[in-house]
Order: structure tokens, then sequence, then C-alpha cells
């Protein structure tokens, strides 16, 4: 349509019957004359209004299928991560168990010992190169722990405190080369010093060079002054090796440590030395040697058993006859 002066004047004639419209069809409320109009309106373009609704939903399900995608993955995040903490709550009862047996074989080697210990966890390991063999303990100062303390475990000697911090403290463990420790051996009493070879059993130096040693024989800590930096009796280890004597002031054996210096976990620091020298008490039992079975050997004789059976046949055949000659006498 052109823009004359008739368009502008039909469109404004239009516009004020439209309002016209409005106004009489908002005050008749129900009774409004158009509402028939609006019924037929309503007849017409309802199925073309659902139909542009039905084209449209789709659209509007698909923006809501996103929103509810996204609620979707996030409570699926949500349940694998519950999941994996589950796992992991349910893996660490193999080490939980692991560290209270480990922490239940510690107590009783300190109270066999009568040590007063600190207990802590390693939580670090120094390089094994150039044989530096330390491990950093997740205790320190503000523990109670100082420089030059006993470190043992369960099993025995672990080494010594020498670094420390306030939450934390480096230990120096007994197979290090620049490690050395006071030895005493079981039953015997002989003293030594035992050094350590890394991944090599303990090298012991007895100071009687004509020491009688076995393998298997076993030793502990002999102490030192003032228990710094050992206190007496942590079990060290067992003799695997025993060098030829040779005249020599000294004697040479090789001791296997108890303590898996690779595998360390839970140890305890010694801050409180035992009153009095445990000696071997420290030791566990040996176990007890097996009795021998006595054993009953029964050796068959067929040649003596049938001349006894002979013999026996003889002697009532025999016994036999008398009997009917007597018979016949009478």
């Amino acid at each position: 349509m052109r823009d004359t002066r008739e368009s502008r004047l039909l469109l404004v004639l239009l516009v004020a019957i439209a309002f016209a419209l409005i106004t009489v069809d908002i005050r008749g409320g129900e009774d409004s004359p158009v509402d028939g109009a609006r019924h037929a309106a309503a007849t017409v373009f309802g199925p073309v209004e659902n139909g542009v609704s039905g084209a449209v939903d789709p659209i509007g399900n698909a923006i809501s299928a996103v929103r509810d995608s996204d609620e979707r993955h996030s409570r699926i995040g949500e349940l694998e991560h519950e999941n994996a903490a589950l796992k992991a709550k349910l893996g660490s009862g193999d080490r939980n168990r692991s560290k209270v047996r480990q922490l239940d074989a510690m107590l009783k080697t300190a109270g066999a010992g009568q040590y007063g210990i600190k207990g802590a966890q390693v939580i670090a390991i120094g390089s094994a190169q150039g044989f530096s063999w330390t491990v950093t303990i997740d205790a320190g100062a503000n523990d109670g722990l100082k420089r030059d303390m006993t470190v043992l475990n369960g099993d025995g000697l672990v080494g010594r405190v020498t670094t420390v911090g306030p939450n934390t403290a480096t230990v120096l463990l007994a197979n290090d080369p620049d490690f050395t420790v006071g030895t005493r051996m079981e039953k015997s009493d002989e003293l030594g010093f035992a050094s350590g070879q890394g991944d090599r059993p303990l090298r012991v130096q007895l100071l009687n060079g004509k020491a009688k040693v076995k393998k298997g024989e076993r030793l502990v800590t002999f102490g030192s002054q003032a228990d710094k930096p050992f206190v007496p009796g942590v079990p060290v280890g067992r003799v695997v090796r025993v060098d030829p004597s040779g005249g020599d002031l000294t004697r040479t054996v090789y001791v296997q440590p108890y303590v898996g210096f690779t595998k360390l976990d839970i140890v305890g620091v010694v801050v409180q030395a035992p009153r009095t020298d445990p000696r071997d008490t420290v030791l566990p039992k040996k176990p007890a040697k097996p009795k021998p079975t006595p054993t009953v050997t029964v050796t068959a004789t067929p040649g003596a058993d049938a001349g006894g059976n002979a013999e026996g046949n003889g002697e009532n055949a025999a016994g036999e006859n008398a009997a009917d000659n007597n018979a016949d006498q009478q």
C-alpha cells in the first residue's frame, strides 16, 4: 500500500475502531458483544497456534533437557566422587590394619625395654645415591625430639636423629656407611662396633679377635654415655657370616639387620632411656626346636617263625604219641 493521505486516514480509523472495541469488550465483561467474534477467531486461529506451539516445543524441551542434563552430569560427578572416596576408604583399611600391627609391635618392643618413645611416621626418604640413607619423620622439636636420639620400630634399631625441625626430623638409618653403633653379642656379651653397608649386611668388628661366634647368634645395642645417641638393649640383627680368625686383634662378622630399611612406616623415637640395661630381654624368644618323633620299626623274620611253628608242632605230636602209648599199656 502506498503512503498516501487516504491510507493514513484509513489507518487512524482502524486504530480508533480497535480502541472502541477494546473499550466495549472491557465494559461488557462476560456479556461482551464481541465475545462471539472472539470464539470465532479462536476457532480459526487455534489450530495455527497449536501448530506453532508444537513446532516450538521441541526447542523448549531441548533447552530443558540441556538444563536437566547439566544437573544429571553434576549428580553423576557427585556419585563418582562419593564412589572414589568409598573405594579409598575401603582400600585404606588394609593400610590402617598394617599400621596397627606395626604400632602394636613397636609398643611391645618399647615395653620390653622400658623405653619411653614418641611415635612418628615416615613421610619422606632421602636419596640413596652415594649410600646416603635417611628418612624424614613427622615429629620434631615441638614433640620433644632432640638430636642424637635412638629411633626404633617393632623389629629393632632403625637409626638415630641427626637434624630436628619444629615439626619434622631427619633420621640417619643404621645401614648408612656413616652409621656406627656399639653392639653386644647375646649370651657371650662380646662387644663390637657395627657399621652400615647400604643394602648389604652390617659389618661388625668384634673387639675380641678370638671370640667364638656362630651363624644365627644375635646382637643388641651396647648403649652410649648418657644414652645418646643410643640406648642399650635394642635388637640389631643376627649373624649371617663369620670371617675366619687370622690372629688379628679384632674379628669380623656380618649381621643381617632385623629392620627392613626399604619399607619403613611407623617408628618410635626414644625420648626416655630405661633405668637399667635391658640387655637381651628385648630380643624375641627363639622358636623351640621341634622334638624328634619316636619311630618303632618291626622287622619280620619268616624263617624263625617257621622253625618255631615246626618245633611246636613236633612237641604236640610227641605228646599225643606218649598219651596213646600210655592208653595201650593200661
